[in-house]
């Protein structure tokens, strides 16, 4: 079984409907769901973060996130205890 599991999950992931680990039969599922996923994350989501997917040693998928460096001021610093949109980032 191959893993694809989220680091750390932001206040828009919270809020989504995916799931923070999904596990596939074959690696090549797993590997197609991460980016799939990141994609639609970095499409949809508010912006805040940007979603990255990493292979592990095991041959698992990791996604993570880090501060979008475009995402402009929102008055926090960048945290999730809220920048005033109405994602609840």
């Amino acid at each position: 079984m191959y893993t694809v599991t989220m680091l750390n999950e932001c206040s828009c992931f919270k809020k989504s409907d995916f799931d923070s680990e999904r596990e596939f039969q074959f690696q090549r599922e797993a590997y197609n769901y991460a980016n799939t996923l990141v994609e639609v994350m970095n499409e949809d989501f508010c912006s805040t973060h940007l979603f990255t997917a990493n292979k592990t040693t095991d041959d698992n998928f990791v996604i993570a996130l880090e501060m979008n460096p475009n995402a402009g001021t929102c008055g926090t610093g960048g945290s999730d205890s809220g920048c005033g949109t109405s994602c609840g980032c």
